[in-house]
C-alpha cells in the first residue's frame, strides 16, 4: 500500500467503492495531480502500473470477501465488473486458478495445517 498521502487517499476512496472504475485521469484530477505524476507516484511506492495496481486491490478484495462467504457474483458485481467471466479471467489472471478453485484449495491446505500433529518438545 501507498504511503503518500495523497494516493493513501485514493486508495481509501477506492476501496469504500471498489466498485468505481475511475481512469487514471480521474483519479488524478480527485488528487489535484496530473495523470503522469500519478503514474510515477503508483510506480515509485508500488513497482507496478496503475492498472496493475488496481487489480492487485481487487484481487486483495475479492479474497478476502470469499474467504468471508461472499459469493463470486456477488465480488464480480461488488467490484465493478460486468460480467462475472470478465472477473473470473481477471482473477486466473493475477492467481492462476479460478476463484472458486483458489478458495477451496486454500479451504483445503488450511485444513491440513490444522490436522498436522503439534511438536509439543
Amino acid at each position: 500500500m501507498p504511503v503518500d498521502p495523497r494516493l493513501r487517499k485514493i486508495v481509501d476512496t477506492m476501496m469504500a467503492n471498489p466498485a468505481d472504475r475511475g481512469t487514471l485521469d480521474s483519479w488524478a484530477k480527485q488528487a489535484g495531480m496530473s495523470d503522469r505524476t500519478l503514474g510515477r507516484l503508483i510506480t515509485q511506492e508500488t513497482g507496478m502500473s496503475f492498472g496493475r495496481w488496481r487489480q492487485q486491490l481487487s484481487v486483495v478484495l475479492a479474497v478476502k470477501w470469499l474467504a468471508g462467504g461472499v459469493s463470486i457474483q456477488q465480488a464480480a458485481a461488488d467490484l465493478g465488473y460486468e460480467s462475472v467471466p470478465s472477473f473470473v479471467t481477471m482473477f486466473r489472471k493475477a492467481l492462476g486458478m479460478s476463484p472458486g478453485r483458489y478458495m477451496a484449495e486454500r479451504q483445503f491446505s488450511s485444513k491440513a495445517t490444522s490436522a498436522e500433529p503439534q511438536d509439543r518438545g
